[in-house]
């Protein structure tokens, strides 16, 4: 993978440790994931060996979870991501979004009915904030809780719908967030939700052209009854579900740099092998050209990943911090994978070739988490002091 600054050198035995597990895996497990994109499916038989790995949540402790590094953490997203963007959304979703806010916000009983089954993959995990008329305002949300014979203490009832739901048809448990009708100001609590239960549906969303190597459906809540101790008892209001968004963005800004590194690597070699008018394209300088251009944006967003692991290690990073990572590392990774795509010439449309499938997966993760212009109106408040939106 190119590392042309050679940050390689600078990591821990553990996390070169992490690094090369994560490629073995990869190269031992995974070598169907084009057919799995093309086919819209994605390989449930990873689930556990994924779990038997430590791939979800391996930054937390307790509860068996590995607790390594912010950096071997974001290591392995770049890995999971520089073979598709569907795996690495799997264990983003169940461990940055499901067991993050049952580890940060559960109760006691909560984390250890969960975190142990879910870090194993012998569970499933989904986040429900997204509804269908509430995306980038997710605080405008719909869905509520009420008390259930009239006490909050007798449980609740939730009523709403969720949408771009990752991993929701074959889930076990969902994090909800609702707006709870139990209290004054209706501040919006999470709840832990079995897709077992009456009344709870999560169909999946079907012929969609991007990460297609990736389960993804809607969280149908009507009169959903759960107990009180269902909900999370840590927090309240929008810094529950946003934290939540500030540790999966943070993955992705590292996974985003995987995608663009495979890209790279796909069109070197392939510039390197390819003749046309007798000599190897990559020998002209209209090739030599995008290739520099590439290894030095790709570069940029490494480094970029790496201070923010630094800062998020030191207890310093901020989410617009994470706002600009994910923005640039996106970016990039889009970009540079039309551009190998380009390279590539007709081939590069073919499924033997993985840019164009990075090409069509960035189209998702430069739109969720957070799109490239909410990212941008973050950035301008913090640097400017004036709020663009309300």
């Amino acid at each position: 993978m190119l590392d042309y600054f050679d940050m390689e050198s600078t990591l821990t035995e553990e996390e070169r440790l992490l690094v090369d597990s994560a490629r073995s895996f990869i190269d031992g497990e995974v070598d169907d994931v084009g057919d799995h994109w093309i086919d819209g499916t994605f390989p449930t038989d990873l689930i556990p060996k994924m779990g038997e790995m430590g791939f979800y949540a391996p930054n937390l402790d307790g509860y068996g979870l590995p607790n390594v590094s912010e950096r071997a953490y974001g290591l392995l997203m770049r890995e999971l991501e520089a073979c598709d963007s569907g795996l690495r959304s799997m264990a983003s979703v169940q461990g940055a979004l499901v067991m993050y806010p049952i580890h940060a916000f559960g109760s006691d009983e909560q984390k250890e009915e969960w975190l142990p089954k879910l870090g194993a993959g012998e569970a499933v995990g989904c986040f429900g904030l997204t509804e269908p008329e509430h995306g980038s305002n997710p605080s405008a949300m719909e869905t509520r809780a009420e008390a259930a014979g009239g006490r909050a203490g007798d449980g609740y009832v939730l009523n709403g719908s969720k949408t771009w739901i990752t991993n929701s048809p074959i889930a076990d448990v969902a994090v909800v967030w609702a707006k709870d009708r139990t209290e004054d100001g209706d501040p919006v609590r999470g709840f832990l939700v079995e897709t077992d239960r009456d009344g709870v549906t999560t169909n999946e969303i079907d012929e969609k052209l991007s990460l297609r190597a990736s389960i993804t459906g809607e969280i149908g809540l009507r009169d959903v009854r759960v107990p009180a101790e269902n909900r999370l008892p840590g927090v309240e209001g929008m810094k529950g579900p946003l934290s939540c968004l500030t540790q999966a963005r943070y993955g992705i800004a590292w996974g985003a740099v995987g995608a663009a590194a495979d890209c790279f690597e796909v069109a070197r070699e392939y510039a390197t092998d390819r003749e046309q008018f007798g000599r190897p394209i990559g020998g002209f300088q209209l090739q030599q050209e995008k290739l520099a251009e590439m290894a030095t944006q790709i570069t940029l967003a490494q480094l970029l990943a790496h201070r923010l692991a630094d800062l998020k290690e030191a207890g310093e990073m901020r989410p617009q911090h994470v706002s600009m990572a994910k923005r640039n590392n996106v970016r990039t990774a889009r970009d540079q994978s039309r551009i190998a795509r380009e390279m590539l010439g007709g081939n590069g449309i073919t499924a033997d070739y993985s840019p164009m499938r990075h090409m069509a997966n960035m189209e998702t993760v430069y739109t969720y988490e957070g799109t490239h212009d909410i990212h941008s109106l973050i950035l301008g408040e913090d640097l400017t002091g004036l709020q663009a939106f309300q």
